[in-house]
């Protein structure tokens, strides 16, 4: 009979898609997966590979009366998670950070059960943090791991962040610097939070480019809705090819062409730029928790794949200068991308599979 391995996340995509990459690889090596989430997972949930799904109550609260009340959601969580792992006999919990992997990893502890967690991020986040000292072990995305609970560090092993097949097969192509005179593809993503600093500023600092630079470039931008038409008015004003829409779903091929990618840091888009080789100048969205995109940014930086400039620094002429210094610099390019694929943890989905079996209760 197979092994249940039940996968424990937090409502968002941050959360989802490493617990959804670690089932797929599971799922190939014979286990079951079981989802534990609250309703606002089930939203990233419609392709994960589960058999089953618990839905757990799990919230948060302000104040007294929001504590007690979460505190009380999360008991209820609890004793439905430990009537759902003793009927699946589950041989270990896997939490991926979020309010809903609480109660399922309370509960594991509550019976003994094997347990591990992964942190996506360079910040330990809430949950995470709290249930640290108790878990068998911390799975960490990124070498530099801040708010880690004293005594916890020995137990926090280095593996990476899933990355999707299609990302991870960039791993290998070589990077192509433009030769002179070679279309500049530039990338620009991630325009949800906080997002006039990408849906405008970014145009605009890229149009005050130097025309030896700017007559190169092919822009290919994110935005959200009610700012594409002014980032296209910028671009068309500028002469830049430029094409701009609010989703692209072919990720990886645009990042397989891509010489610079300009976007936030989160902790799936670090990961990504490393695994690809692809240069970037990253904006570290200001109002993240614990201002964990501040510190994943810094270890791929520290490598010297990235360019950061913090929000509270970013104007058109900031941007401009740190642009005209990398684009018109094949040879920094080059090196800006062997600096970010030499950080990269290309083959952390299997790591994390065998991190689980090792953690797990034996067949």
């Amino acid at each position: 009979m197979s092994r249940v391995c039940v996968v424990a996340a937090g409502g968002t995509g941050g959360h989802m898609f490493p617990a959804e990459a670690l089932s797929r690889e599971l799922m190939a090596r014979g286990w079951r997966i079981v989802l534990a989430t609250d309703h606002r997972g089930e939203q990233y949930a419609h392709a994960f590979p589960a058999e089953e799904r618990i839905a757990l109550d799990a919230a948060t609260g302000r104040g007294p009366i929001g504590l007690a009340k979460a505190g009380l959601t999360i008991v209820r969580g609890v004793v439905q998670a430990r009537a759902a792992l003793k009927r699946l006999d589950a041989a270990v919990v896997v939490g991926f950070g979020g309010y809903p992997s609480a109660p399922a990893l309370l509960a594991a502890l509550s019976q003994g059960r094997p347990t591990l967690l992964h942190e996506q991020n360079a910040v330990l986040g809430r949950t995470n943090r709290w249930l640290a000292p108790y878990v068998g072990a911390v799975a960490s995305s990124f070498p530099n791991l801040q708010k880690v609970p004293q005594g916890v560090g020995a137990r926090v092993i280095l593996i990476g962040n899933p990355v999707r097949p299609d990302i991870r097969a960039l791993h290998d192509r070589p990077f192509a610097a433009p030769a002179p005179g070679e279309p500049v593809n530039v990338l620009v993503t991630g325009g949800s939070q906080g997002a006039r600093i990408l849906s405008e500023t970014a145009p605009r600092a890229l149009a005050a480019l130097p025309e030896a630079v700017r007559s190169r470039l092919k822009v290919q931008q994110q935005s959200r809705p009610e700012t594409l038409e002014a980032a296209r008015q910028i671009y068309l004003d500028a002469a830049i090819d430029a094409e701009v829409a609010p989703f692209f779903r072919d990720m990886a091929q645009r990042l397989s062409a891509a010489h610079l990618v300009i976007g936030r840091a989160g902790a799936s888009t670090c990961s990504e730029l490393a695994v690809a080789g692809v240069p970037s100048l990253l904006i570290p969205l200001k109002i993240a928790m614990d201002d964990h995109q501040r510190f994943n940014a810094a270890s791929l930086a520290g490598a010297g794949g990235a360019e950061v400039v913090l929000e509270d620094d970013v104007t058109v002429e900031r941007l401009t200068a740190a642009l005209a210094a990398i684009l018109g610099d094949r040879g920094r390019l080059k090196a800006m991308s062997r600096a970010a694929r030499a950080a990269a943890l290309p083959d952390a989905t299997r790591s994390l599979a065998d991190m689980v079996e090792a953690t797990a209760r034996p067949a």
